[in-house]
């Protein structure tokens, strides 16, 4: 308990809010590596996704890219891009990490919302006339927005975890106190810098997930808030039959 009370006094003391390594400048640059690679990440994996779940074909090769770039380890790749790319790029080093970190998330959101939609919706744009280029944008884009912002929101939370590593190669983030505090021993200091970082997460998952369900189309909100999971019309009265009783041969 002594320990947890003394992080955050370290975290509300003046002096760690001025000066160059002041929290909220690890911050910035905490939240800027994490968009940085996230943008990059999302050029390259939503329209590739976007194709496979158009297409429906490469499905089998994005999962295993997928499985492989989730296995390879993290802190293993920066160190070896900070050795190819040379000391005087780490930064360029450490955005490509990240952006291989979160292409999986974003390829898989990018094709499973696509996936998941109802294969006689998409038969019914085309019966109605609609072009393929039409049928992507207004059919399968909007219905597969809610699992493309899923992915987003993984991404996002596996790269700002991430990133905490960058303070290793001495390129700052909220790694920055973990990394000093370790070396010195100052588990305070640890805990602080620990803290901050799953705040962070805490407060980006909380936004993606407001995000996630202002994606679902209205039409399809309403149908999830009906307790059948669907809006029911109502049924149809049933046809009068004669009454047995008051019939006569």
């Amino acid at each position: 308990m002594n320990l947890l009370a003394d992080a955050f006094a370290w975290l509300f003391a003046p002096e760690q809010w001025t000066g160059p390594n002041a929290l909220q400048h690890l911050l910035a640059q905490q939240l800027s590596f994490t968009a940085t690679a996230v943008a990059i990440a999302a050029l390259i994996a939503v329209p590739l996704g976007w194709a496979i779940g158009h297409t429906g074909r490469g499905r089998e090769v994005a999962v295993a890219f997928s499985g492989a770039a989730r296995a390879v380890p993290s802190f293993g790749l920066l160190v070896l891009l900070v050795l190819v790319f040379g000391v005087l790029r780490k930064p360029e080093a450490a955005t490509v990490t990240f952006v291989i970190l979160a292409i999986p998330s974003l390829l898989a959101g990018a094709y499973a919302g696509f996936e998941a939609i109802d294969r006689r919706v998409v038969d019914a744009a085309r019966a109605v006339g609609m072009t393929g280029a039409q049928i992507l944008w207004r059919v399968e884009i909007p219905l597969g927005l809610p699992l493309l912002v899923a992915g987003f929101r993984s991404a996002v939370l596996q790269v700002v975890a991430t990133v905490t590593i960058a303070a290793y190669v001495n390129l700052g983030g909220l790694g920055l106190p973990i990394i000093t505090g370790l070396s010195l021993r100052r588990y305070e200091v640890v805990l602080g810098g620990a803290i901050l970082v799953a705040l962070l997460a805490l407060v980006l998952d909380a936004l993606f997930a407001l995000a996630q369900r202002a994606a679902v189309p209205h039409g399809i909100r309403a149908d999830q808030g009906h307790p059948t999971g669907r809006r029911l019309d109502p049924e149809p009265a049933a046809p009068a039959t004669p009454d047995t009783a008051d019939t006569h041969p």
